[in-house]
């Protein structure tokens, strides 16, 4: 059987053990990465995840080791990553609800992004890499939003990392606009943990002084009033499974959620970590 995962990267920096770790223990299993960016573009890591020994100040330890360190270089130097699949191609845009002719351009979206859809079937899960990358084109990409929508109408698993589990907060339906996530246990980075020291995007000549959004703001509220955040704040790792979704709140968690996955995809795993 081929079994395939869908790993989506951003073209403005991925953080290397965040790829690296789930990616080890899918070729372990012998799943496919098939890799898709927003427009197309090769994915590069974020160069302080290439680098050992790199300190992280509101952790106040090193968060990236030899191992990751090397093995995300390796990838770099590699071909692998050189051909991804181009969502931007790949899925359609939503109209404008002030273009002209609306109502049929929103009727031809809603066919073209079924049969969309329909394509997803090939593969056996979804993979959102986190760093800081994704919040500028991952997080509020509405073709990602409809890819997110197609696995979850497929009852399929959905696994997101650090800022990018934002993305499962935004991806809504059009028309009803409700959270996928309310009502569901995540977990994702907590406020302690957010930097304060800058940190780059890849292709913007900028050093950003906080991230974009607080995620644990954002996880709470999509989750209420039912579901929860679940921070783990104080603890080595947090990964919480509410299937479909499966989230890590950061780095350290990557090979966990790798592990986790294939429980879930070969064990029928539904819940974990609370």
């Amino acid at each position: 059987m081929n079994k395939r995962v869908l790993v989506v990267l951003s073209e403005y920096g991925y953080w290397g053990e965040e790829l690296v770790g789930p990616l080890d223990v899918l070729d372990e299993h012998g799943y496919t990465a098939v890799f898709v960016t927003p427009k197309g573009g090769r994915a590069h890591a974020l160069p302080p995840s290439m680098e050992a020994g790199f300190w992280d100040a509101p952790l106040d330890k090193v968060v990236v080791d030899e191992y990751y360190a090397e093995k995300t270089r390796a990838v770099e130097d590699s071909t692998r990553l050189d051909s991804p699949l181009n969502l931007e191609a790949w899925f359609p845009q939503r109209p404008m609800f002030n273009g002209s002719n609306f109502g049929h351009a929103l009727e031809t979206y809603h066919a073209a992004r079924a049969d969309c859809w329909n394509e997803l079937g090939d593969y056996d899960a979804l993979l959102m890499v986190g760093g800081s990358g994704p919040m500028i084109d991952m997080v509020n990409n509405q073709r990602l939003h409809d890819v997110i929508l197609g696995f979850y109408n497929q009852d399929k698993l959905i696994a997101a990392e650090c800022y990018a589990v934002a993305c499962l907060a935004f991806a809504r339906d059009f028309i009803l606009r409700k959270c996928i996530i309310r009502g569901k246990h995540v977990t994702g980075h907590a406020l302690e943990y957010d930097w304060l020291d800058g940190t780059g995007v890849l292709g913007i000549n900028h050093n950003f002084e906080t991230p974009f959004y607080p995620l644990e703001h954002i996880l709470r509220d999509a989750t209420a009033p039912d579901g929860e955040y679940h921070g783990g704040l104080g603890m080595t790792y947090s990964m919480i499974l509410d299937y479909p979704f499966l989230t890590g709140r950061s780095t350290q968690d990557s090979r966990h959620v790798g592990e986790k996955m294939i429980e879930v995809l070969e064990k029928g795993a539904t819940r974990y970590g609370w």
